[in-house]
Formats: C-alpha cells, structure tokens, sequence
C-alpha cells in the first residue's frame, strides 16, 4: 500500500496532527479530513450557518481536486453538526453541489465543533479508473 499527503492552499491548513487528504494506491481511494466553515485565505470562521455549510463544500471541493478528483468522486460523506435542526438545510445546499447518485451520508449530532463551527463534513473519495 503507497500512501500519499493531498495538500491544497484553497482549503484551510491543518491545525493540528492531521493531513488535508490521504490517498491510498492501489485501488485510488482518498480520505478527506474534516472540514469547518473555515475561510481559507483568511483562515477565519464565516458567519452563519448557511455560509458555514457552503464554505464546507467548497473546502472539500478544493482537496477533492487537488486529490485528481471532484466532489462526483466522493462516495461517503459524514456530517456532524451542533444542531441537527439545520439538517434540512444542508441537503438544500448539498443538492447544489452533488447530483445522482448522491454519496452515502451520515449525519451525526455533536455537542461541539473545532473553532465553534456549527457544521464539519469529512469524506471518501473514490478516483476514477
């Protein structure tokens, strides 16, 4: 098994003993660590649950594509967030950046977050071929 570090300056650093991404050859699965609302430029928090869950996406679409692939490679997604009433909007925002076949999901209630996020996803991916 050859594992190699994803690295990308469009998500935000690691902060902390972790890696933005893991892939694994043979077989070309990617493991995507989880991410917060966190802006990666300024690496500040974005305000609100909705910009939270968008910046989200994008900071997993970023790996994905610094990984070889996009968020249509991912085959599991796990949400956690700090109030499970937001759940619905995350499938609203989630349908934006995802299309049949969705990826498998769970979605997990936490007591609380890094940074005081209100939302963190983490994922599998799978690369073409």
């Amino acid at each position: 098994m050859k594992k190699q570090t994803i690295q990308t300056n469009d998500a935000p650093q690691a902060i902390g003993t972790y890696s933005q991404a893991i892939r694994v050859s043979p077989g070309e699965t990617v493991y995507l660590s989880g991410q917060i609302g966190l802006d990666p430029f300024t690496m500040q928090m974005v305000v609100g649950i909705e910009a939270q869950i968008q910046q989200v996406f994008l900071n997993l679409r970023a790996v994905a594509v610094a990984s070889g692939g996009d968020l249509s490679d991912i085959v599991k997604l796990n949400v956690y967030l700090t109030d499970l009433a937001h759940f619905a909007r995350v499938n609203e925002i989630m349908a934006s950046y995802f299309s049949q076949p969705y990826p498998a999901r769970a979605a997990v209630g936490v007591a609380a977050l890094p940074r005081g996020a209100l939302v963190e996803m983490d994922a599998v991916m799978v690369l073409p071929g």
